[in-house]
């Protein structure tokens, strides 16, 4: 039953996470919205909706070592497994916005929830206030942005919703259904497992759930390398681990203050700063991220697991 709990939550959070992108991609075409802005907001939110419930739910449930697990190893996923999968598909070439605002402002991120967590190994709701007033703050730069993009914002034949605003709410709503389900099933099949694996919360979450929780950025981002739309994919991983920290974190340290494990402030931290100091001189020197870094971040990431496991 227990097997039951972990993969039907997985499943149910990423068949959720579908149809929320796809019911709020839609309600902002409707809008008239940019691809620019509805790619920098909607969709690195949609991707990140699975690892938001199933945090949210783990502090509601007071295992917080599900909630931190889970979104430090889904930020080292996103990079390890997800980019440098990404990458060996077909290269990336970077563009200067994701050199000077995208990777700054999630490493940025990244040691400020270093330095919130070896304070006092709590997340506290002051902090969860400085998460969510970050996120507010990115959010509206990345559409201010993207508005003085003329090019990316001129709007086509093909920005515009082919269904009715019925379905699209239908959509909206049954992703929202699903992700809170799915979250649920999941932290069960989680907490159950470890115990009968006699291993710690902390090791299934940074494991098992990040790579699960961590699928939708997986399947995006190779979609988007794919059909060439290499920037897509960059910034869907960059987004996701931005929106991870301030928005996941943010939110669920405002319900209730999270306790962090000094293993994860000691030991995981480090390898989710260190992939991320990784990818920077191919994208700041090489502007392209392509095989050789791919197959090292592959690499690393599978180390990792081993050496958790």
């Amino acid at each position: 039953m227990d097997y039951i709990y972990l993969i039907g939550g997985l499943i149910v959070l990423i068949v959720g996470g579908e149809f929320l992108v796809k019911g709020a991609t839609a309600l902002a075409q409707r809008f008239r919205l940019s691809p620019l802005v509805i790619g920098l907001t909607i969709v690195s939110f949609g991707t990140s909706a699975p690892e938001l419930l199933v945090s949210i739910m783990a502090t509601l449930d007071g295992h917080s070592d599900v909630a931190i697990g889970n979104v430090v190893g889904s930020n080292i996923s996103n990079i390890g497994l997800v980019l440098g999968a990404t990458v060996i598909v077909r290269a990336i070439h970077v563009k200067p916005q994701s050199i000077l605002i995208d990777w700054p402002v999630m490493f940025l991120v990244s040691v400020l929830f270093y330095a919130f967590c070896l304070s006092s190994f709590e997340l506290s709701m002051l902090e969860g206030v400085v998460f969510t007033t970050g996120l507010i703050a990115y959010n509206f730069g990345m559409i201010k942005y993207a508005k003085t993009q003329k090019k990316e914002d001129a709007l086509d034949e093909d920005n515009t919703s082919t269904s009715t605003l019925g379905i699209d709410l239908l959509c909206l709503i049954i992703g929202v259904l699903a992700l809170s389900g799915g979250a649920h099933f999941l932290v069960e099949g989680v907490v159950s497992l470890a115990k009968e694996w006699g291993v710690s919360e902390r090791v299934i979450s940074l494991s098992l759930v990040a790579f699960g929780t961590s699928l939708p950025e997986l399947t995006t981002s190779i979609v988007a390398a794919v059909k060439k739309e290499t920037e897509l994919a960059l910034g869907n991983v960059l987004g996701s681990n931005i929106y991870n920290i301030l928005c996941i974190l943010g939110i669920s340290s405002l319900i209730t203050p999270i306790k962090v494990n000094p293993e994860v402030v000691n030991w995981d931290v480090f390898w989710m700063l260190g992939v991320a100091l990784f990818i920077y001189p191919f994208m700041r020197y090489a502007r392209k991220i392509g095989l050789v870094a791919g197959i090292i971040l592959l690499l690393t990431y599978f180390v990792y697991i081993y050496l958790i496991l």
